[in-house]
């Protein structure tokens, strides 16, 4: 049983790096490349794993942060010198180039925010008279869901569970295959958090130790988030996540 899934979800690799910047509270000016390529390259291998069709554009950044990395562990020549308007030698940071490009991008990503956030302000505004609208105040309240997680914090649990499967493999195991759609492991994820009324941690839904059956209930995850049906939550950064179903019961298989 092959896969070839592709998600469009990434806003580019510079978004990536951000994130992992803020993530692991990193300095922008001076970044550990050593730290930050790691970090990066586990994103791209567990992208790799689940067969997803990664971007071009990750695995120039990619041979980007390695060749940063190299430059920095390579002793220094006197030809490599600059001088400065002072007349003083100066060595160039590889890493410069790097930096101006992420608070370029990080300039234009607030700034988006920003004007996103005007929009929605504005789509706020009628011509017509205020009308009583505190009818409906709870319903909307009720059905509004505050994600404060993102595809990388998903993405980063995957990594822990897929971590976890290669320590715990048994060295003899026997797995019966079986067959099970996108849309059936949604319809059981939906099943077995409305049947316990409370939540589960990202862990316990991920009860069979064999990729394709990984692979369906990530999949599954990420379309049930996608359709609001479930509350994904996370207390604190590095926290464990935690997912809890929304709404009544009633399944997804229609989609």
């Amino acid at each position: 049983m092959g896969y070839n899934i592709k998600i469009d979800a990434f806003e580019g690799p510079m978004d990536l790096l951000l994130h992992l910047i803020n993530r692991l509270e990193i300095d922008i000016y001076d970044i550990p490349m050593a730290d930050i390529t790691d970090q990066y390259l586990g994103y791209i291998h567990t992208m790799q794993h689940l067969e997803l069709d990664v971007a071009s554009e990750y695995l120039v950044m990619a041979a980007t942060l390695l060749a940063i990395k190299s430059k920095m562990l390579l002793p220094k020549h006197e030809d490599e010198q600059l001088i400065d308007e002072d007349g003083d030698l100066f060595e160039e940071d590889p890493r410069d180039e790097l930096v101006e490009k992420l608070l370029e991008y990080k300039k234009y990503k607030n700034a988006a925010e920003e004007f996103k956030g005007l929009e929605e302000e504005r789509s706020l505004m009628f011509t017509k008279p205020p009308s009583d609208l505190s009818v409906y105040a709870k319903e909307a309240e009720s059905d509004k869901q505050e994600l404060n997680i993102s595809l990388y914090d998903m993405l980063g649990a995957l990594q822990k569970l897929l971590r976890r499967q290669k320590i715990q493999k048994p060295l003899y195991t026997k797995v019966t295959k079986q067959e099970i759609s996108i849309e059936k492991r949604m319809d059981e994820i939906l099943l077995e958090l409305q049947s316990i009324k409370g939540k589960k941690s990202f862990f316990e839904l991920f009860p069979v130790p064999v990729k394709e059956h990984i692979v369906i209930t990530f999949m599954a995850m990420l379309e049930l988030m996608k359709l609001n049906e479930i509350i994904v939550e996370q207390e604190d950064n590095f926290s464990e996540i935690m997912i809890g179903a929304k709404g009544g019961v009633e399944t997804v298989g229609s989609y």
